[in-house]
């Protein structure tokens, strides 16, 4: 039984090298984004809790942005990795320009709507009518931090394009470095914009927000930059912008797969922030506690988030190149070591989390409530390493219908829901609430063990 299992679930010295290879700088390069996004919160915790819960307030909606963005691009995505698996870099060109048009269409959209509706968007958020000048404040920093912030999503979304393209390749390593320029530099402007360092004013929220779109700017230079000087690799870049066209029969192909990862990202992405917005009706401690606990989330979480995204590569790959037994096998082997990364993850969480709040400028009880988050968010974190794992499996096999109910249906149907009706509807703490919406992930469990079993995903599609 043992020798079973761990030919099943536990790969050679090989294969770890292989994946370790790939998924390390990955891990690395969303790790320091995200420690400087966590320095950077802190930062303007500092400042006080209107000035930190306005600026989550409009993350949280940008939130949305990116991830419509990761949808755009993972439609061709699916198609990019099994074209290079295949050799085929003509069609992997197609599925960079694919990707160009699509982050065009939605980056205009985007700033369109933050443009003309982000004060009503604001307020879904400010719900605590005991409070109203605290919510004026928060409205204002929110406002203040948004208008600077748009000219950030052009840049971010190109990045996004060409970073996708180069890791279909199986080269991690320059986007990661890209993101260290990028966040080195926001790290760098943050301590000397937001506080008045030197001979530099002390601009607060909007000092956050400048550096961040001079990091944007600074990681895209970096990873075009090297792109296009290194066409001998990037083979998928040569000829691309002789033409943006796309042949009609892969443009409506890559639709028909992309479209329900565009819409499923964007309505997940809907969703999260929309329950982050019905937990806001229990008032503007909430907004920030669950702020604090996101920022720690997000740095613990990188491992199971771009383990998941290896394994869409990795598979991708063998089904590309017709290896289906090679694509199961690795998959296995993949999501039994996501989840126990995630174990380990999930301990060294819980012992450090329970600290982290006490860095902030704010009052004790929403240092109290964030603990509590942080505790429920390391006990699910093994459980959406498993989701996300799942997940990629389907992606990669071009399973994008599936994909789409596994995910935005299941946030919308059970967790919006479930949260709805908890706190509209019944006088449960927001702990207990938290704690309920968070373990809906074991349904989501349960559906991606059997459809990861049942080898539908199991696929060549080029």
């Amino acid at each position: 039984m043992l020798e079973k299992f761990k030919t099943k679930y536990i790969g050679d010295r090989q294969f770890y090298k292989r994946y370790i290879l790939l998924a390390v700088p990955m891990i690395l390069q969303s790790a320091i984004t995200n420690f400087v996004s966590l320095l950077d919160n802190i930062m303007v915790g500092q400042l006080g809790t209107e000035q930190m819960t306005g600026v989550a307030i409009i993350n949280q909606l940008v939130f949305v942005f990116f991830l419509a963005v990761f949808g755009a691009v993972a439609g061709p995505g699916i198609y990019g990795a099994q074209f290079f698996g295949k050799g085929d870099h003509k069609g992997h060109m197609h599925t960079f320009r694919m990707r160009l048009w699509v982050i065009l269409v939605i980056t205009v959209i985007a700033i369109l709507i933050f443009v003309f509706f982000g004060n009503n968007l604001i307020s879904l958020y400010l719900n605590d009518t005991g409070n109203e000048d605290a919510l004026e404040l928060t409205r204002g920093f929110a406002l203040s931090y948004l208008s600077i912030i748009l000219i950030s999503l052009p840049p971010f979304a190109v990045t996004q394009a060409y970073s996708t393209a180069i890791k279909e390749t199986g080269q991690t390593f320059i986007p990661m470095l890209a993101g260290l320029f990028g966040v080195g530099v926001n790290a760098l402007l943050d301590w000397l914009l937001i506080f008045g360092i030197g001979p530099f004013p002390a601009l607060g929220v909007q000092g956050a927000a400048i550096a961040t779109v001079i990091s944007r700017f600074v990681e895209t230079a970096v990873v075009a930059i090297w792109a296009h000087t290194h066409l001998k690799v990037n083979r998928f870049l040569r000829g691309a912008y002789k033409s943006l066209l796309i042949p009609g029969d892969l443009f409506k192909k890559i639709m028909i797969k992309g479209a329900p990862l565009l819409i499923n990202e964007i309505l997940w992405a809907a969703g999260m922030t929309t329950l982050n917005q019905v937990y806001s009706l229990r008032g503007i401690d909430v907004v920030a506690a669950i702020n604090i606990a996101n920022t720690i989330g997000n740095l613990f979480n990188i491992v199971f988030i771009q383990l998941g995204a290896c394994i869409s590569i990795v598979v991708g790959q063998y089904l590309g190149a017709g290896q289906l037994d090679k694509a199961k096998d690795a998959d296995n082997k993949m999501i039994f070591f996501s989840v126990f990364a995630c174990v380990i993850m999930a301990g060294l969480m819980l012992l450090v989390g329970r600290f982290f709040p006490g860095v902030y400028n704010t009052s004790e009880e929403i240092r109290n409530l964030a603990v509590s988050f942080i505790v429920i968010q390391a006990l699910a974190m093994p459980f959406c390493a498993f989701s996300h794992s799942s997940y990629f499996t389907l992606r990669s096999g071009g399973k994008t219908f599936v994909t789409f109910l596994f995910d935005s249906v299941f946030t919308w149907g059970v967790m919006v829901t479930t949260a709805t009706i908890l706190l509209r509807f019944t006088g449960i703490p927001i702990v207990w609430a938290y704690f309920i919406v968070s373990f809906t992930e074991l349904i989501k469990n349960a559906i991606g063990y059997f459809m990861v079993k049942s080898n539908v995903w199991l696929n060549q599609i080029v």
